[in-house]
């Protein structure tokens, strides 16, 4: 059967060729006797096999678009894996077990469908348990069989990729949406895949690549319980399959370890596939089930990251910048160079420690990576030894002196930053107010950060309070370049309407360090909306700690807040401006669920929340968000690297929650 699945390939490619010359070129390769042959013999092999390709020519597919992506529940959830960067870490984890060690293809996770023989459905990997349904361009991949000998149901899951000569062919005509060539094939592959009409993903020339059979292929004893002769069996039934090796796994070695790591970066570079790393999995169904999972990820395998690349580019120019409470900021400017197919130029530099340890000084070269593919870092500096202290001696903004404060790090290193200790600097005083009228505080709509720097600077603001007397200033604002009556109706509309808010928003826009949304709804809740019980708590030496969530350092920031003069008057006055709705209880969720009154901590990366987010939610639960696990933890929600928090929830018998499960349950 392989031989003729082989023939089958060989003479939809020959005769496609045959095709191209006919129908794209106007220069017929063969006279169409031949052709007609050809094309005979392709078709009694499909019949007698029961394989046809995609793109062979005995079938006339009808592409048709669709109006929408629809997403569809997962069967199986398509979870990511634990990532690492160490070659021992890898030799750990698989700890003597039979393995399959495999490329890391660099493209978008997919799931086929087949029933009696035929394929029926296909869905993106989404988040891992929702995917987008993209049944309608399979028949656009170049090598998906659209029948197989195999009459029962079959799921498999592989890589939908573009190899990189076509990609490096493509780029040169292909625009993405910003009008620029692409920059790599990832994106061009996830983006062909997901196209609305099937004939736009046709040109991608997009190929699939199997790497795990999710059900199916199970009647043989011997294929029960392994993945790869699963694997190699969806060869034996035409599919291409991604570059593996088994391994037996007892007395592997970092060096066994890396020289097959090097062996698969051959082949992959060799047949042109782009790939970001390897891939170890545990080879028995079995052993791999009772391994578990986590809300993202399978425990049964880990991925080895390369290290992350790095460019040399030449340092131009440390960037000094104030944030609103008065540290002042240094980032790197530098040579702009592209990293993953997107264009560099900046970097953090985080401290002033930070920078004395590289001995930065413009004009030498340094080495920029990507970390996690994510975060432009400067890694190291390859000029050393002409080091200057890099601090300006005064403010960029205000020109006061600054200070070099130090503290100590979590891992007891000092760390030094940079300070501007004037209160009135332009710089923080803008900051402030751009917070002030953000959406997660008082919410005025258009008061933009430009507007608010030219009304500073006209001095028609001294304080917060200043904002709801604007039209005070009516005709200067609309001698404005960008006002209007419109625009200046509407910014009066937004105004008035930001003087209606509640509790949470009056005290985040107070701007008290490290008192966010999340501490500022459990006050909330624990003064029932109160502000005047929660001044007067704070002013007579109330201990905040009492409260489920906030601890000493946010306990000790509300304090000191509160002593200074000019705050509590702010405090005070600006309520005069505000009504406050009454504080409603949310209880059409805190009814259904198991989680009312107990208190929740999340910990680890989270697929489908934000920090902020699972908080609220939380809340929402009529439960109260925790930072640390205690006894008095009822349930830890786990995400990616959970880290220390959820040993010792282990330890102290809480219930731990996937993120995955956690969902399932308030669903």
């Amino acid at each position: 059967m392989t031989e003729l699945i082989q023939k089958i390939k060989d003479l939809v490619h020959i005769l496609n060729q045959h095709r191209h010359a006919y129908y794209n070129l106007a220069a017929p390769s063969i006279p169409d006797k031949e052709y007609d042959r050809l094309f005979d013999e392709l078709k009694e092999l499909e019949e007698r096999t029961g394989f046809i390709l995609s793109t062979s020519p005995t079938q006339s597919v009808g592409y048709m678009p669709v109006s929408e992506l629809k997403k569809a529940p997962l069967q199986t959830a398509l979870l990511s894996l634990d990532k690492t960067k160490q070659l021992r870490e890898l030799t750990s984890f698989i700890n003597g077990q039979p393995i399959l060690l495999m490329l890391k293809l660099d493209g978008l996770t997919v799931e086929l469908d087949y029933e009696d023989g035929h394929f029926i459905q296909a869905f993106t990997r989404g988040n891992g348990t929702i995917g987008e349904v993209i049944t309608h361009n399979i028949p656009a991949l170049k090598n998906v069989p659209l029948t197989i000998p195999y009459q029962k149901k079959l799921r498999i899951t592989g890589e939908a990729l573009i190899l990189k000569n076509d990609f490096m062919e493509l780029k040169k005509t292909l625009r993405d949406s910003n009008g620029k060539p692409y920059r790599n094939s990832r994106n061009l592959a996830s983006g062909s895949v997901r196209c609305l009409n099937p004939k736009t993903c046709a040109k991608r020339q997009v190929h699939f690549l199997a790497f795990k059979v999710l059900e199916g292929l199970d009647e043989d004893a011997k294929l029960q319980d392994s993945k790869g002769l699963r694997l190699e069996q969806l060869r034996e039934l035409g599919f291409d399959i991604c570059p593996h090796l088994f391994i037996d796994g007892a007395s592997y070695t970092p060096e066994n370890l890396e020289k097959d790591i090097q062996r698969l970066q051959v082949r992959a570079e060799n047949d042109g596939l782009p790939i970001d790393g390897m891939v170890v999995t545990y080879d028995g169904y079995a052993y791999s089930k009772n391994c578990g999972q986590t809300g993202h990820h399978y425990k049964d395998g880990i991925a080895f990251k390369f290290e992350d690349e790095q460019y040399e580019t030449v340092l131009r120019e440390i960037e000094w910048t104030p944030t609103r409470f008065g540290e002042i900021a240094p980032v790197a400017i530098f040579d702009t160079i592209e990293i993953d197919g997107c264009e560099v130029s900046r970097a953090s530099l985080h401290n002033l420690t930070f920078i004395k340890e590289l001995e930065l000084v413009p004009g030498c070269r340094i080495l920029v990576s990507k970390r996690n593919m994510i975060i432009p870092h400067v890694e190291e500096n390859l000029d050393r030894g002409s080091y200057q202290d890099p601090v300006p001696p005064s403010c960029p903004c205000c020109g006061e002196k600054t200070r070099i404060y130090s503290r100590k790090s979590s891992d007891n290193r000092m760390i030094e930053t940079v300070h501007c200790d004037n209160p009135e600097c332009e710089s923080q005083l803008l900051r402030r107010y751009v917070h002030f009228v953000g959406k997660k505080a008082m919410d005025i709509q258009g008061l933009s950060s430009a507007r608010l720097e030219r009304f500073l600077e006209n001095g028609w603001l001294q304080s917060f309070q200043d904002i709801y007397h604007l039209d005070r200033y009516r005709e200067e604002i609309l001698q404005m370049d960008g006002f209007g009556e419109a625009s200046y109706e509407n910014l009066q509309k937004a105004i008035r309407a930001s003087c209606r808010t509640t509790f949470v928003r009056y005290l985040v826009a107070m701007d008290i360090p490290l008192i966010g949304r999340t501490i500022s709804r459990l006050l909330d809740t624990h003064f029932a909306g109160d502000l005047n019980a929660f001044e007067d708590a704070a002013l007579n030496g109330y201990d905040f700690t009492q409260i489920e969530g906030i601890g000493s350092i946010s306990n000790n920031s509300i304090h000191t807040w509160f002593t200074e003069e000019s705050n509590l008057q702010l405090w005070k006055t600006l309520q005069k401006e505000m009504t406050f709705d009454e504080r409603k209880e949310e209880t059409t969720m805190k009814k259904e669920t198991i989680f009312v009154g107990k208190t929740i901590v999340a910990t680890g990366k989270l697929e489908n929340f934000t920090r902020e987010e699972i908080n609220t939610t939380i809340l929402e639960l009529g439960a109260k968000p925790g930072s640390s696990v205690s006894k008095k933890t009822d349930f830890l929600i786990a995400g990616e690297k959970a880290g220390s928090k959820l040993a010792k929830a282990q330890t102290l018998g809480i219930r731990i929650l996937s993120e995955a499960e956690f969902l399932q349950m308030i669903a």
